[in-house]
C-alpha cells in the first residue's frame, strides 16, 4: 500500500521509513505543543519515545545503507547530488541524534554528572527541533534524489 501510495522506485522498506519518519518530525511539534501547554510529563514521554525510536529506524535502516551505497564513494563522488546530499544528511542526522540523546539523558536521567547537564533547556530543545526538520528535509531530498528518477531524466 506504501509503495503505490508513493509512487516511486524505492523499496516498500524505504518508503516505510520516509513514512515513519515524517510522522515522527509530526510527533516532535505535537511533544513541543505539550511543553507549552506545561504538560511536562507527556512532553518528556512523547519527545523521549521518538528520539529513541529514530535511534533504532537510524542504526537498522540508514546506517546500513550509508555503508553500503554512499561510503565507500566519499570523497570522490561528493560533487554528485546522490552522494552529497545522503552524505549531508548523514553528518547532520548524526549530530541531530546525538543533541537529542544528550537532551534525554541530561534532563530525563541522573546518567550525567551535575557539570555536564543542560541548563537551558528551551534553547537546546527548540534548536534540536529545527535541526531535526532541516534532517528530515535533507533526507526528503536524498529520498527524491534516489528514488524519483522521472524528476532527473533530461
Amino acid at each position: 500500500m506504501i509503495k503505490a501510495f508513493l509512487e516511486t522506485a524505492a523499496p516498500r522498506a524505504v518508503n516505510v521509513v520516509l513514512v515513519l519518519e515524517i510522522a515522527m518530525g509530526i510527533g516532535l511539534l505535537l511533544g513541543a505543543r505539550l511543553a507549552r501547554m506545561k504538560r511536562f510529563r507527556q512532553h518528556a514521554w512523547c519527545q523521549s519515545v521518538i528520539v529513541l525510536l529514530n535511534l533504532a529506524v537510524v542504526a537498522v535502516m540508514m546506517i546500513p545503507s550509508f555503508r553500503v551505497h554512499v561510503l565507500p564513494r566519499i570523497p570522490a563522488k561528493l560533487g554528485k547530488a546522490y552522494y552529497a546530499l545522503a552524505t549531508t544528511h548523514g553528518v547532520f542526522g548524526t549530530v541531530t541524534e546525538l543533541a537529542g540523546l544528550y537532551i534525554l539523558l541530561s534532563a530525563g536521567t541522573n546518567v550525567l554528572p551535575e557539570q555536564l547537564r543542560i541548563t537551558k533547556y528551551k534553547v537546546w530543545m527548540r534548536t534540536v527541533l529545527a535541526l531535526w526538520w532541516v534532517v528530515l528535509l535533507l533526507g526528503m531530498a536524498t529520498y527524491t534524489r534516489w528514488y524519483v528518477p522521472h524528476l532527473f531524466r533530461k
